[in-house]
């Protein structure tokens, strides 16, 4: 059991080790200093700059995060605390059954209800013109992907808040929602982080979906109107363009590192996070 586990935890080592590799050639002629901060992407004409594609995965991320967090979290604790069985056990299908949709299908919505709503409702009330196309259609795409995942996953937290605290509170005097705000929310508090930095893990690799609505367009985007080019949707489109390029294919081999990177930095830093909101809350 021993072995078997080392090997599990040996995998994201050798993914880090062959990403690495990959993406050698251009790291010997390039600086990452100056691969990560350029701005142009130019594989024809040897420039390759990830800066575009590092912030649209931020910007994408970011606001499926605020807007899936509130919904998720709220209707988690309706259905935990307030909601009778039958209520229960009609929302706990639907979740897994939305859950279970593939990305792609969600893209084709996305494209066909999403993009159009921008373009012709939302964004003529702040900028002049938008194509529907931009880091707003695929955040709420995204937001809408990961929102089952969140709530399924703080229901379960809730339900393992033990009911005694919760006799406990009521006993003394306070109403349901005190009980909701200062013992379960507080006690759950750590899961609900863990499960965030879940559902930013899973939005930052995701591909197909954000992929059919971003616009795909190599530039930092300036507002959420804008088109933007997510680091998964730049592998995606390009990994079979890049086998007669070898420098094509370390760039792309690069952003895969990048990407992973990235995620387990978040992950370390969550996890320091998780450490001290578990020390600072314990009840």
């Amino acid at each position: 059991m021993l072995a078997v586990t080392v090997l599990s935890l040996c995998i994201a080592i050798v993914i880090g080790v062959g990403l690495y590799i990959k993406a050698s050639p251009i790291l010997h002629e390039k600086s990452l200093f100056n691969l990560l901060g350029n701005s142009h992407w130019r594989p024809f004409k040897g420039e390759f700059g990830f800066y575009p594609f590092i912030m649209g995965t931020l910007w994408v991320t970011g606001i499926a995060i605020l807007l899936s967090l509130p919904v998720s979290l709220l209707t988690a604790i309706y259905i935990s605390e307030y909601a009778d069985k039958r209520i229960r056990r009609a929302v706990n299908p639907m979740l897994d059954i939305l859950s279970g949709i593939p990305p792609v299908v969600y893209g084709v919505w996305g494209v066909v209800v999403i993009v159009p709503m921008v373009a012709d409702h939302i964004a003529p009330h702040f900028v002049d013109f938008s194509t529907g196309y931009s880091v707003l259609t695929g955040g709420i795409v995204l937001a809408i992907m990961i929102t089952p995942l969140l709530i399924s996953i703080f229901d379960e937290i809730f339900f393992t808040v033990p009911k005694e605290l919760r006799d406990a509170s009521l006993s003394l005097g306070a109403t349901q929602w005190q009980t909701i705000k200062f013992i379960i929310l507080r006690k759950a508090l750590p899961g609900i982080v863990a499960a965030v930095v879940l559902a930013i893990s899973r939005a930052f690799g995701e591909t197909i979906a954000v992929l059919m609505v971003c616009g795909n367009i190599p530039i930092v985007p300036k507002s959420i109107f804008d088109a933007g080019y997510p680091l998964p949707a730049l592998i995606a489109n390009n990994y079979g363009e890049m086998m007669s390029m070898p420098m094509y294919e370390s760039a792309l081999m690069l952003a895969a590192l990048i990407l992973f990177v990235i995620i387990l930095f978040f992950n370390a830093i969550s996890r320091v996070v998780l450490i001290r909101i578990e020390k600072q809350f314990h009840l």
